[in-house]
């Protein structure tokens, strides 16, 4: 195995155990979906892991997917404050 591919074998083992302390450790009632937004967020930044090996693309899915968890983190705050 290449370094590139140990790399990536080593992030998605990482994020399997963090969905799995997640899941085990919220309750149920505290459970919230993930919003279309959000997936699609998620979406993107593995497919920049995916595409790791060119960079220009990599790197654009990466900041793409940043830029849409953001955007959806200050919608959900927005509509937290008018329920407030």
């Amino acid at each position: 195995m290449e370094t590139d591919q140990i790399h990536i074998l080593l992030i998605v083992a990482v994020l399997a155990i963090i969905i799995l302390i997640l899941l085990l450790f919220t309750r149920k009632s505290e459970k919230k979906r993930l919003t279309p937004l959000a997936g699609l967020a998620f979406a993107f930044i593995i497919a920049g892991v995916g595409f790791g090996e060119n960079r220009l693309l990599g790197y654009g899915l990466f900041g793409t997917g940043i830029i849409l968890a953001i955007v959806d983190i200050i919608i959900k705050n927005r509509k937290d404050k008018e329920e407030k």
